[in-house]
């Protein structure tokens, strides 16, 4: 299938963002953030879904700062990117949004979530958040040791550089239910995307930023609830019990919590089945519609 894609570059401050859309510019807007190791590329096939299931959807999906088109950096920090995707809802006139991420992604839409009062529901896809349970779980998970390995000042950009799609084909390979749905085309250009030491690096902060990640996010807790709507997604194929995060969710303050899953999918469900992927979120924004 094939859409109609506007590419354009939006200055935020210091900064660049690589954005692209579908769908009519009126139409309701769903912003998209990518995880790592990935591009806003991972989500054609969820913009391609939205294109051919519901027209008067707008799609918008972005290269985080420093990664793919996408030019300089805030660190790692969730807050600071949070705030770099609102400075973009601004500069673009979103309203009535539906905020989607995955992966580190999702770690930025929860930042969002706890700051900013401008969107009307979010999607968090397969992964955890820092500092909400059951982080701690998972950090002492030794399969999940790319966590501490990446947190470390320059070594993984000397280990990979030039040797980017040898090293993320490994966890598309892992963490996928089927490695084969994630196209050759799609992992060069996440490959791509990360090809520079800076974006590398930009990457790897996502990684590095954990650790406040953790405080700022139990800060957010204590700071009181949201009534936000959020729904919890993860492919029925990857690790982990679902009901472990949902109470980790409801225990840190949201009020408003879906879950759902992904049948046959790992953790790249998006790229795993994009049409099943859009479908729950397009049946969630339409149970939690104002």
């Amino acid at each position: 299938m094939s859409i109609e894609l506007r590419d354009s570059t939006v200055p935020i401050g210091d900064l660049s963002l690589h954005v692209v859309e579908s769908g009519p510019t009126e139409g309701r807007p769903f912003l998209f953030l990518h995880g790592w190791p990935e591009s806003w590329r991972t989500w054609l096939g969820v913009m391609e879904a939205a294109d051919g299931a519901r027209p008067g959807v707008r799609i918008i999906a972005i290269d985080l700062p420093g990664i793919g088109e996408s030019t300089g950096t805030v660190g790692g920090s969730k807050v600071r990117l949070a705030e770099t995707v609102h400075a973009l809802v601004q500069h673009l006139g979103l309203t009535g949004m539906t905020l989607v991420g995955h992966d580190a992604g999702g770690t930025v839409a929860y930042a969002y979530l706890r700051q900013f009062n401008d969107v009307e529901r979010v999607v968090i896809m397969n992964t955890v958040i820092p500092g909400v349970d059951p982080w701690s779980e998972v950090l002492r998970n030794p399969y999940i040791w790319h966590f501490g390995m990446h947190t470390v000042p320059h070594l993984p950009e000397t280990l990979v550089q030039g040797r980017q799609a040898e090293y993320f084909d490994y966890f598309y390979d892992v963490l996928s239910a089927d490695p084969g749905r994630i196209s050759a085309d799609t992992r060069a250009a996440h490959a791509a995307a990360y090809g520079g030491d800076a974006a590398l690096t930009a990457g790897f902060d996502l990684y590095r930023a954990f650790s406040q990640d953790a405080v700022d996010n139990a800060a957010f807790a204590e700071a009181g609830a949201t009534d936000t709507p959020l729904l919890y997604m993860r492919g029925d194929r990857e690790s982990g019990d679902i009901d472990a995060y949902a109470r980790g969710f409801r225990d840190a303050g949201v009020r408003r919590l879906a879950t759902a899953t992904v049948t046959d999918a790992g953790h790249f469900a998006q790229e795993e089945q994009p049409a099943g992927v859009w479908r729950i979120i397009r049946d969630f924004a339409q149970r939690t519609a104002n």
